[in-house]
């Protein structure tokens, strides 16, 4: 047995046991598997995994680990450890090492072993002779089915999604595919290969309407996709681009900057609030104005991403990435080993990561200084409260109310407008204060408070109508004897 090269603790041969049977493998891959008597199999269930005897292997991970991910990265670690103890492991995998194989491009970047790859036949080479397809003259696309909503995006085919392995990963492709108005892809022909290079091929043409019920779909499983008349993603992707037709031939699209834009975006913000406020969840009929504004609130978006691609500066595509990336390294406890078992956990994990990423001096740095004035003291008082300059409970809070209206009143008494406005102001900040320690939202509080109001005045209009009462002319005592009424009916 060699040496492993460099500084690396040991070697980890990677063989592939091709697509099907075992006159598929390669006989510098059965060398090599019987050269090393530490043997590892990805997953047994495959036709030649026989030829890897007393392997051990890591089919207990798939049942267990909660992402394939993971998956990956304590198959990783495994051959690591085997790897440092025994100076050399073999480690067997379907097909090709190299073909859609994330254990092995784990293998192939861990700086702490040596990692020799022996090359072999791939499921490919069966597919296209199966299909008969050259993939370079079509311009076939291989996709892993675990990613096909992102990997084929803009893509209409031909396309080969292999990792097909359970018809819910079948519907998962499907789905990832909106009709765009007229047209739809229920019709067009997948063909659905199946055990290639066994005794039990099989190979099923079938629809795309008919995609993940056609077959019972097994390990071995992936499907060709001649053409598709509506991509993946196209419905975002015909956006897109009306929204750069706009701005190049619309005389009002044309005029807009970013700072022209500000008050739709804020307008748009504010609709959606609405809908949110007016969605109820046992009437899906009131998700069709949440499903616009939501809508109208992505142009505004898509407005300002194509005004910075005119200009050469960024794209939607920066956009989409920097904040994938972001939420990647704000949830390590998600895609990375850091531990969070509750929310308060995830969120200071978020500011503290935050804080190094934006490299803040201050605790108000990055509170929007646009923020509306409720908003804007109530995160300003939090990040504060913080670093524990904050009453212990709202019994300390409260009585602040009480001292700043008397001040109030004292300014008020003395003519000075200027010290009116601060006391008002010290005031105003002092219910934000006790609505913080109460865990109330100041702003939803004091909207909802409007919405009752409005409401209320709604029903003395529609009571003073019934009536024959002018309003305008009334006087306070009949407006509150009015508002008394409604107020008692509801």
């Amino acid at each position: 047995m060699s040496s492993p090269a460099g500084g690396a603790a040991g070697r980890v041969i990677v063989v592939g046991l091709g697509p099907g049977g075992p006159e598929h493998v390669t006989e510098q891959t059965r060398q090599a598997i019987a050269a090393c008597p530490h043997r590892y199999l990805r997953t047994s269930r495959h036709p030649s995994a026989a030829l890897v005897p007393h392997a051990i292997t890591f089919d207990h991970l798939y049942e267990s680990a909660d992402t394939f991910g993971s998956v990956y990265e304590q198959v990783t670690e495994a051959l690591v450890s085997a790897a440092s103890k025994h100076g050399e492991v073999v480690y067997a995998v379907p097909g090709s090492p190299l073909i859609l194989e994330r254990s092995v491009r784990h293998l192939r970047s861990d700086p702490r072993i040596e990692c020799r790859i022996l090359p072999a036949m791939s499921f490919l080479d069966v597919a296209y002779t199966a299909l008969g397809v050259d993939p370079v003259e079509a311009g076939v696309t291989l996709i892993d089915g675990h990613e096909f909503a992102t990997a084929a995006a803009g893509k209409s085919g031909p396309l080969l999604v292999a990792h097909c392995h359970a018809n819910w990963v079948l519907s998962d492709i499907k789905l990832a595919v909106d009709d765009a108005g007229d047209i739809s892809n229920d019709d067009l022909e997948v063909v659905i290969l199946q055990r290639l290079g066994t005794p039990d091929e099989l190979i099923t043409h079938t629809t795309w309407s008919q995609l993940d019920t056609a077959v019972e779909a097994d390990h071995l499983t992936s499907i060709y996709i001649p053409r598709l008349d509506v991509g993946v993603a196209e419905h975002y992707a015909r956006f897109h681009a009306l929204a750069r037709t706009l701005r190049e031939q619309c005389p009002w699209d044309i005029e807009q900057t970013h700072t022209s834009l500000i008050p739709y975006l804020l307008e748009e913000t504010y609709e959606v609030v609405d809908a949110l406020q007016a969605l109820d969840a046992d009437d899906e009929s009131t998700d069709a104005d949440l499903i616009e504004e939501l809508g109208d609130l992505l142009y505004q978006i898509e407005f300002h991403a194509t005004i910075a691609e005119q200009q050469g500066r960024f794209t939607i595509a920066d956009i989409t990435q920097g904040v994938h990336d972001k939420l990647v390294r704000r949830h390590p406890h998600v895609f990375a080993d850091v531990d969070a078992d509750s929310t308060e956990q995830v969120l200071s994990n978020w500011e503290s990561i935050k804080r190094d990423e934006k490299n803040r001096t201050s605790i108000f740095d990055g509170i929007p200084s646009a923020l509306p004035s409720l908003a804007y003291a109530y995160k300003s008082q939090k990040k504060a409260a913080a670093l524990g300059f904050d009453w212990p409970d709202v019994s300390g809070a409260l009585p602040k109310i009480a001292e700043e209206v008397e001040e109030l009143m004292q300014a008020h008494s003395s003519g000075d407008k200027g010290a009116t406005a601060d006391e008002l102001g010290d005031l105003l900040f002092s219910v934000v204060n006790v609505a913080r320690h109460l865990k109330v939202d100041p702003e939803v509080a004091l909207r909802a408070a409007v919405t009752k109001f409005r409401t209320r005045f709604e029903g003395v209009e529609r009571l003073a109508a019934e009536r024959g009462i002018d309003l305008a002319a009334s006087d306070l005592a009949a407006l509150d004897q009015l508002w008394d009424e409604v107020k008692a009916a509801h």
